[in-house]
């Protein structure tokens, strides 16, 4: 289909189709060319994703896709009722994990000099309303099933544990709004391009990709506080090497700042996992969805002291220097 698609529209003669994580791909000499569907983004969105990729390979990154554009001059192809974008890259190079703390830190150095305004997918200042938001719309619901006779074992357990995780909420929400009121940003602490979630996945397992459809404009605590929370819980037993390594390879580019440890801390401490499991479960009508959503759950409940611990210790883990900083600790953990 991409090939067809390729010499039809973009006047392109690709060969080797090959998949690239969800995306279909293929290639003409040192070039791949990778299709994108783009339904669910505007056009100012689009133009905004353009024109980092753009700033951010003129600053260096040879491994950022950048937009190419039909025949007509467009770089929003519409077939039908789809909508697609085609990036291009140079042949991706293959992908290791080593290093990733560096590798991301440059990658955030790059975005911080961004000098035209972002707009559209920019998400600085919004944690706050945006978490906000998430607990209300979920304390409804546990207000509206209090009253009424569980009708299975995730109702049972959302119903219970749901006071635990707002009180936690509560705290990563006041936390986030003292670090806004007492401490001073710094340099490092400019908008720069971050990921919706950023993990050792996120630019690819066998080929390093980066995907501006991946990209939002936000704090670099972000990325880090995302790729924490993921690496704790993909084995929450032996994480404590590989963030050590992390934040000490990214924070060999560059320290993050008392206002940067202070966001971070904020965001790890806000209990996304939970939150997106409840969501989850509720939005789906598929059973072998809520079946291991279920199980996903009373995982969490029955490791949330492990939790506790692991959010107690990440300032002495990382070696966070909080007294000459000044960060606070929160004192029930």
């Amino acid at each position: 289909m991409l090939q067809k698609l390729l010499k039809k529209h973009y006047g392109i003669d690709a060969i080797e189709a090959m998949p690239i994580g969800h995306y279909h791909s293929c290639k003409k000499d040192n070039q791949r060319f990778i299709l994108i569907p783009v339904n669910h983004v505007n056009e100012e969105e689009v133009a905004e994703l353009e024109q980092i990729a753009n700033h951010l390979q003129k600053c260096g990154d040879r491994s950022v896709s950048t937009f190419l554009n039909t025949k007509e001059n467009s770089r929003i192809l519409a077939l039908e009722s789809e909508k697609y974008c085609v990036l291009t890259c140079y042949q991706p190079h293959s992908q290791t994990t080593g290093r990733m703390g560096r590798k991301l830190a440059k990658f955030h150095y790059r975005g911080r000099s961004i000098s035209f305004p972002v707009q559209k997918t920019s998400r600085i200042g919004q944690w706050k309303n945006l978490w906000e938001k998430r607990i209300d719309q979920m304390e409804k619901v546990w207000n509206n099933m209090l009253y009424q006779h569980p009708e299975n074992e995730f109702d049972r357990m959302f119903i219970e544990s749901f006071p635990y995780y707002m009180a936690i909420s509560e705290n990563a929400i006041q936390y986030l709004v003292d670090t806004e009121l007492d401490d001073d940003p710094k340099a490092i602490d400019n908008g720069t391009v971050c990921h919706h979630r950023y993990t050792n996945h996120t630019w690819g397992k066998d080929f390093l990709l980066r995907n501006p459809f991946d990209w939002v404009f936000d704090h670099c605590s972000r990325d880090l506080a995302e790729w924490t929370r993921e690496c704790y819980f993909h084995n929450y037993q032996t994480y404590q090497p590989e963030i050590q390594k992390f934040f000490k390879d990214y924070q060999s580019i560059e320290p993050l700042s008392s206002f940067a440890w202070r966001l971070l801390y904020a965001r790890i401490l806000f209990p996304l996992h939970y939150v997106e499991c409840i969501e989850d479960y509720y939005s789906t009508t598929s059973e072998q969805q809520q079946r291991l959503l279920t199980e996903r759950l009373e995982n969490y409940l029955q490791h949330s002291n492990n939790h506790e611990k692991f959010l107690r210790d990440f300032y002495p883990l990382i070696e966070v220097p909080v007294h000459k900083l000044q960060i606070p600790v929160i004192e029930w953990l």
